[in-house]
């Protein structure tokens, strides 16, 4: 049974290799052409923004530093963690 095993293993696998060589030219006929994908990365290129320049992240951002210059104002406490 491991001698069948053997002799028969090498064919399956030339068969699954020669199999996925055929699935793979037909995928790449049906393909893109470099061209047409630098054009649609050209179209959805997103315009580069300001992280901050939202109103919905200003607020929050100047709390912070109003809560940082409160504790800081305490002695003897530290804002960092050691």
């Amino acid at each position: 049974m491991q001698g069948l095993a053997a002799l028969l293993f090498p064919a399956v696998l030339m068969l699954f290799a020669l199999a996925m060589e055929k699935l793979q030219d037909r995928f790449d006929h049906d393909g893109v052409d470099n061209a047409d994908v630098d054009q649609f990365l050209a179209d959805t290129a997103p315009e580069p923004q300001d992280p901050l320049s939202d109103a919905d992240v200003v607020g929050p951002v100047d709390e912070l530093k109003e809560r940082r210059v409160a504790t800081s104002g305490r002695s003897g406490e530290s804002t960092r963690a050691s």
